[in-house]
């Protein structure tokens, strides 16, 4: 089953934005922390930005800083990557996550959703 469900991925140019949202279920272990990973083609899975439930300063990879905005609603258990200049190298998988502290590893999250393709060409 899967607790995290992520939508707004797709196809975008150079330059373009999109905007992804994830949403928790009841089944969601903690949402304390909550966030993106990503996976480019034939790389590892990635750390892209987390925010926590107190909504204090969210965190970001160096690769995405001032181009991608994350934000939460703590009401609808949702949280969104707003992602601006979009570059080839954004192109990946995207994994939402959630957990209970703030990790730039894979293993520090307990929930994971399914990943939406988010592809940057012209």
């Amino acid at each position: 089953q899967v607790n995290l469900v992520e939508s707004g991925g797709g196809w975008v140019q150079p330059g373009g934005s999109l905007r992804l949202s994830c949403t928790a279920s009841e089944r969601t272990f903690s949402t304390d922390v909550m966030g993106w990973f990503r996976q480019p083609p034939g790389k590892e899975r990635e750390f892209v930005a987390v925010i926590r439930k107190n909504y204090d300063t969210p965190f970001y990879a160096d690769s995405v800083k001032g181009r991608f905005t994350i934000t939460r609603d703590n009401a609808k258990k949702t949280v969104y990557l707003q992602m601006n200049s979009l570059k080839s190298e954004d192109t990946a998988v995207y994994y939402c996550v959630a957990g209970i502290y703030v990790s730039y590893v894979t293993n520090g999250y307990e929930d994971w959703g399914q990943g939406t393709q988010v592809t940057v060409s012209s």
